[in-house]
């Protein structure tokens, strides 16, 4: 029996706010920076333009699933950013199947932008989904499996 790993196995992605779970999510994506870079040319050097960091940035990040039990849990946290800004860490974990764990992502300073819940129409044939959209200021070192 082969003890290698399938990568193409299907995932799913737990998300905690300061320690506490929002439960699981089918689909995420965001998860990227990008460095804003200024190029700076130096006299007497044709052989290259210097390309020095400026800024990085943070794109949100979409978390989407079926509404279960957890739903309120997401709607008590968004109304809670009325009562006063407190952006938490977060953590997001690539969990297979199995729950084994193949990647964590720490994040500072979250912030929920926007939620999105399900169409209800009795003539639509699908699944009530809801979409959590979070802003932050960076990753934390806590990453890897």
């Amino acid at each position: 029996m082969s003890t290698t790993k399938d990568p193409g196995s299907s995932l799913f992605f737990r998300l905690t706010i300061d320690g506490e779970s929002l439960g699981d999510w089918n689909g995420c994506d965001g998860l990227a920076a990008q460095v804003d870079v200024e190029l700076r040319e130096e006299g007497g050097n044709n052989g290259h333009v210097w390309q020095l960091p400026t800024r990085v940035r943070h794109s949100n990040i979409r978390l989407t699933r079926p509404i279960n039990e957890n739903t309120v849990k997401v709607m008590t946290w968004i109304s809670s950013v009325s009562t006063g800004i407190r952006r938490p860490t977060a953590q997001i974990e690539a969990l297979r199947a199995n729950g084994e764990l193949v990647a964590r992502w720490g994040l500072l300073d979250v912030l929920p932008v926007t939620w999105t819940g399900p169409t209800l129409d009795p003539a639509a044939n699908a699944v009530a989904t809801e979409v959590l959209e979070l802003a932050h200021h960076g990753f934390t070192g806590s990453g890897g499996a």
